[in-house]
């Protein structure tokens, strides 16, 4: 059953996908590359969502426990999702998902705290949505408490909008392709 979360008619974009090299508001080099399935990308993440803020995470995720934080990893991971990841070095600052939904995709960011408000999130998501795009994914959603107006707002600047959700979460939505053309 699909549900309508209110995907704009128009397509956003186009946005680059990875990988893409660039200078953050603290002048460190950061790369955003598609997840390439090593174990030793797999152990940064899981590194990365261990140190990860207890009061950053929003819907039980990320997990809180190392475990718990693996077998999420193992689902994220997946050849069905697509997953990038921001590089400081050999240091994964931040990683963003599409997880599949039925005829869409999840998008789930995530940034340490560290690396925040230094425009990484930015250039994540909008690297993870030109590689939606390069993949053939049509539509995206995701969902933000409604009080996280920073978030909201970065979200709706980048093409989402919000859907007609009753609760404290906004879905939103954002659409990549229109199905009903090709070559775009």
């Amino acid at each position: 059953m699909t549900r309508d979360r209110g995907y704009p008619d128009a397509v956003a974009g186009p946005f680059e996908g990875p990988p893409r090299t660039f200078e953050d508001r603290e002048g460190r080099t950061i790369e955003i590359r598609a997840h390439d399935g090593s174990d030793e990308e797999y152990e940064a993440l899981a590194s990365m969502y261990d140190e990860f803020d207890p009061a950053d995470r929003a819907q039980g995720i990320p997990p809180s426990q190392e475990g718990r934080v693996r077998e999420w990893l193992e689902t994220i991971l997946s050849d069905d999702c697509l997953n990038v990841i921001a590089w400081d070095d050999e240091t994964a600052a931040g990683h963003a998902t599409l997880v599949p939904d039925g005829d869409a995709y999840e998008l789930a960011i995530f940034v340490l705290q560290a690396y925040q408000e230094a425009g990484i999130g930015t250039r994540l998501m909008k690297t993870l949505l030109g590689y939606g795009a390069e993949e053939g994914v049509e539509k995206v959603w995701l969902t933000v408490e409604r009080w996280n107006k920073p978030a909201v707002g970065l979200y709706k600047k980048i093409g989402f909008e919000a859907g007609n959700a009753e609760s404290f979460e906004l879905e939103m939505g954002i659409r990549l392709a229109d199905a009903g053309h090709e070559g775009g």
